[in-house]
């Protein structure tokens, strides 16, 4: 058992990072339809690293290639149900680990893509989870599932027919057919009660949706006009259908209408809104209204909403049709106000709680992940605000109809567990509804739908929302939940090697309810600083299982809201700010890998993942795993997220996770830097050439080359200067961004020799290659820049291509530096970055001579490595990005240019002569 696994000597990067992107469009039967949760890892990266965790690395080059080719193959989502593939993948660990099942545990499991995928690979698997929503999500993916996959029941299957044209029996497992004919009688129950609060037209079109503004009043005295607020009018924006909402202002009765035009009665631009960022224009009179003026009035209760448009299909056609909401649509609206306030109060009584969620919203306080929740700000502050008359009514109906569900089975004789397991699913079924339903749903005209709520990690205020019509479309559908119940079910199904029964557990992973030495493999994901508030965000679920399932999990749901005490975030809002928020992460998330290191066995192998950019973070997460004793092997950066889903253009957000596989560290050592200083560059030049062929490339680029130099230092208890005092983790880091920089610059620019290079340009061509046009917390561009030897400070001032927004760094282009006179009025062009802008800006503006002028005087018009760096530039811009275009146009005259002046020199020369 002293060989080395298989991920710590080769992966197959590139497949699996392709594997894991693609999974993210997988929708039937994958978990991550089955309920949202926060930053899930990829079944195929979980898949395929704790399967090469858990097998020994082939000893020779040619089974290394085929074992290689097999963690791809696996890593697909077509063979995750592949029996001949996943049989091979078990046998080979059971044979590893002298054929019983390895122990595995993830002590931050979360959504569930790590355990499942250690159950699929026969292993005895063990989810832990702090947050009881995350809890719940485990239950329904990983222990239900397996609980009753022996429970079958045989249905007709209307699509599948012999060839005498006799309908077939199918089997099924029962959690399935019972989840699916439960989740029906659900819908229909809701439907029968509530669909009269979505009545079609006389046409017979159907209502899918309600386009709502929400309002304020004009702050003019002579005024007075409700004012909608509307971020943008598109109903429909795609390249052959354009469908807008057009305000038709009424001046003298101080009243906007609207009316729907479609094409080229589009005659204004769609896309401004009334307000923007809360401030807000009237367009009755022309007033103004600042943003904390709008805040305010919200916070008053003297902000109202109003039904702007209805969007309808029509079931003998295909798209949607709109048309302005009228007397009708607000009636109906009103009569489901006042039900609502009846069943309300019915509900109340028989349940003995209030049945819409009246616990407090998030203030929004603090820094970074806490900024997210701005809901308060316009006093929404119940988790009951957060939906509007229709759709608490649709809640608590649902709600309502669940809990009947239950009740059902239980009256027909159901096992009492089995009907909890069933109840769940139903609970989480409601989970859609809240997501995609709720006045902070925004509507999509590029792809003429809402938007669900957390299509970003926040809960942030909209002006105009979509309102959903739940007993239409896919919604509340039993179809797609039976999918994702019926994978999970036959993972194991015609295994011959099958693993134990899964456990799941609530605890902290600061205390681990496991002896020492238990585990072969701890495989997990940790939370990042204060990247994602888990607790925060998943009170938006609690609140609503909590009064549909809860009297079936008194222990998960036994408080207000989600524990927050023992959750390893780094909140700010405390007392102490976010030094103590930190701190407190710190010490957690170091109690965390110490108790890893407790659970695992002295061979075993742990995967830690971290996906986060910050060099702090980075400190505190290696700083962490070396108090804990756990030294790294290996790292692999792994693509997890798309990258049309980034906002690169706007952050430097990662596309890569990194794997880190550790082990316990087996003797205490002693080092000097200087000793190690050669192999550590060496093992991140290996590494790094290797990340290159890859693909791996900007922000993920300088994370990937981490792993590789903690590798060789953390393999000592301690590394010592000359001096005697102990090398610190950040002086590793500044050692390996000086390594990594040079690494890339002398990529980027086709040359190993970067003399003639200044070392302004050089810092720019890097900055652009790793963050794009994105902007950057100062922290971490002064981390940039050091290695470059520039001083940040000399250039956000007179005309220099840096600038500084509160406590983030933006570096700008030559169109955005041209806005400044000072770039302008420049004479002295010190360095070559700057010639560069001058002769693009130049060039964009025709100004042929000019260039030549600047060129000629600079010296640099002959000068190859000037030329190298423009062409490198223009190819390390994204496509598309304006700045690209012209260096493009410039290079295009290179030639021209040389010609040109030499031809003039020539004739200057006979002149003289």
């Amino acid at each position: 058992m002293e060989d080395k696994r298989l991920i710590e000597v080769d992966f197959p990067l590139k497949e699996v990072s392709e594997e894991s992107v693609r999974g993210k469009n997988i929708r039937h039967g994958h978990i991550s339809t089955l309920h949202i949760w926060w930053a899930r890892r990829p079944l195929a990266a979980s898949r395929a690293t704790t399967f090469a965790a858990l097998i020994p690395a082939p000893k020779n080059h040619d089974e290394m290639r085929k074992k290689l080719e097999f963690v791809a193959e696996l890593s697909k989502w077509e063979n995750s149900l592949n029996q001949r593939l996943i049989e091979i993948a078990r046998k080979e660990i059971r044979d590893f680990f002298g054929g019983s099942a390895p122990k595995v545990l993830d002590c931050f499991a979360g959504g569930g893509s790590i355990p499942l995928e250690a159950l699929r690979l026969g292993c005895e698997t063990h989810a832990l989870e702090y947050n009881p929503v995350a809890v719940l999500i485990l239950k329904a993916v990983l222990e239900y599932p397996q609980k009753y996959a022996n429970l079958k029941v045989k249905t007709i299957d209307f699509e599948q027919t012999t060839l005498a044209g006799e309908l077939q029996a199918k089997e099924m497992p029962k959690l399935v057919h019972d989840v699916k004919k439960l989740g029906q009688l659900v819908l229909n129950d809701a439907k029968k009660e509530i669909g009269n609060f979505y009545p079609s037209d006389s046409d017979g079109s159907v209502p899918v949706g309600y386009i709502w503004a929400r309002t304020i009043k004009c702050k003019n005295p002579a005024c007075g006009a409700d004012i909608p607020l509307m971020r943008q009018f598109w109903l429909a924006r795609k390249e052959k259908r354009k469908i807008a909402l057009k305000m038709v202002v009424d001046k003298e009765r101080r009243k906007v209408n609207f009316k729907i035009v479609k094409n080229e009665e589009i005659d204004f631009n769609p896309s401004e809104g009334t307000t923007k960022r809360a401030t807000t224009l009237c367009p009755v009179c022309g007033a103004g209204a600042s943003d904390k003026e709008v805040r305010k009035l919200f916070r008053e209760g003297k902000a109202g909403q109003r039904m702007i448009a209805v969007v309808l299909h029509d079931p003998k056609n295909k798209g949607k049709i709109y048309r302005v909401a009228n007397e009708n649509d607000l009636e109906v609206f009103k009569r489901s106000e006042k039900y609502l306030e009846e069943k309300r109060a019915k509900l109340m009584e028989e349940w003995g709680f209030e049945p819409v969620p009246d616990e407090a919203t998030p203030e929004g306080k603090g820094r970074g992940a806490e900024r997210a929740f701005s809901v308060r700000n316009y006093g929404l502050n119940s988790w009951g605000d957060l939906f509007n008359s229709r759709q608490k009514l649709a809640l608590i109906t649902f709600v309502e109809k669940v809990r009947q569900a239950h009740e059902k089975m239980l009256a027909e004789g159901y096992d009492k567990e089995y009907a909890k397991a069933v109840a769940s699913y139903l609970g989480l079924m409601l989970g859609k509804l809240q997501d995609w339903n709720s006045v902070l749903s925004i509507w999509r005209p590029d792809q003429e739908r809402n938007e669900h709520v957390f299509n970003r990690q926040a809960l942030p205020m909209v002006w105009d929302y979509s309102e959903r019509n739940p007993l239409e479309g896919k919604l509340m559908s039993p179809e797609g939940i039976g999918k994702i119940i019926e994978h999970c079910s036959t993972i194991n199904d015609c295994y011959l090697i099958l693993p134990a029964r899964p456990a799941v557990t609530q605890a902290s992973a600061t205390s681990l309810p496991y002896p020492d030495n238990y585990f072969d493999a701890v495989i997990t994901d940790p939370p990042y600083y204060d990247n994602v508030p888990y607790s925060y965000l998943s009170d938006f679920f609690y609140v609503w299982l909590k009064r549909t399932i809860g009297d079936l999990y008194p222990d998960l749901f036994a408080t207000p809201l989600t524990p927050k005490s023992q959750e390893i975030v780094a909140y700010s809002h405390g007392e102490g700010g976010f030094e103590k928020g930190k701190r407190f992460f710190e010490d957690m998330i170091t109690q965390s890998f110490k108790e890893i290191y407790r659970v695992l066995k002295p061979t075993g192998v742990a995967t830690i993942v971290f996906a986060y950019k910050s060099t702090e973070a980075w400190e505190t997460i290696i700083n962490s795993l070396f108090k804990s004793g756990l030294v790294l092997t290996a790292s692999w950066p792994i693509h997890t997220e798309m990258k049309e889903r980034l906002r690169a253009q706007e952050s430097a957000a990662l596309a890569s996770s990194v794997y880190m596989i550790c082990k316990k560290r087996v003797e205490e050592k002693a080092v000097y830097f200087n000793e190690i200083k050669e192999e550590i560059e060496n093992r991140i030049k290996e590494k790094l050439t290797q990340f290159w062929e890859q693909g791996i490339s900007g922000a993920d680029f300088f994370v990937s080359a981490i792993g590789p130099a903690v590798e060789v230092f953390g393999r000592y208890s301690k590394v010592e200067k000359l001096s005697g005092e102990e090398v610190s983790v950040q002086e590793l880091l500044e050692y390996v961004r000086k390594i990594v920089s040079e690494f890339a610059l002398e990529r980027v620019l086709k040359r190993a020799d970067l003399g003639g290079v200044d070392a302004e340009t050089r810092f720019y061509l890097l900055w652009r290659w790793t963050f794009g046009n994105a902007k950057v917390h100062f922290d971490d561009a002064i981390k940039l820049s050091r290695p470059m030897g520039v001083e940040l400070t000399h250039l956000w001032d007179g005309g220099g291509f840096v600038k500084k927004e509160k406590e983030f760094i933006r570096v700008l282009d030559p169109k955005e530096r041209a806005k400044d006179p000072a770039f302008l009025r420049k004479t002295k062009l010190t360095s070559m970055i700057d010639v560069l802008h001058h002769a693009v800006f130049l060039w964009e503006n025709g100004k042929r001579e000019r260039i030549k002028e600047i060129l000629s005087e600079t010296g640099y018009l002959g000068n190859e490595v000037f030329w190298q760096t423009a062409q490198a530039l223009s190819e390390i811009l994204p496509e598309g990005s304006k700045e690209k275009q012209l260096f493009q146009g410039f290079l295009y005259g290179k030639e021209s240019y040389i010609r040109e002046v030499e031809r003039e020199e020539r004739t200057l020369l006979d002149f003289m002569r």
